[in-house]
């Protein structure tokens, strides 16, 4: 696992909303998200970091060894880099982006689970 993944800071923290990766602010700004910078776009794009993550959710979770991890399983987050994710995100990627994602191929179900 990088270093870069984990957070730096308890300030400022945000979620990825697609995949619920947990970083500053500023580390997306700089690195974009480990999992989906290839769909979100948002290393470089600070814009892009407000539109795609939330700094509103619950829980953390450190995953270390996902192939190894029923938690990781559960959160559907097992095919993903190591590091610091959400158990819940609030929010949802704008529609432009979810419809790109739909036209890759890619299923987008919101990680909000207090709606479910």
């Amino acid at each position: 696992m990088s270093l870069e993944t984990v957070p730096k800071d308890i300030r400022n923290l945000r979620a990825c909303l697609l995949c619920a990766l947990v970083k500053t602010l500023d580390q997306f700004a700089y690195d974009g998200c480990d999992n989906c910078e290839e769909y979100l776009h948002m290393k470089n794009n600070r814009d892009a970091v407000y539109e795609c993550t939330s700094s509103n959710f619950d829980g953390l979770i450190a995953m270390m060894s996902p192939e190894d991890s029923w938690v990781s399983k559960w959160q559907r987050i097992a095919r993903f880099a190591k590091g610091c994710y959400a158990v819940s995100v609030t929010g949802k990627l704008p529609p432009g982006i979810v419809r790109e994602l739909r036209s890759k191929g890619i299923m987008y179900r919101p990680r909000d689970v207090s709606q479910s």
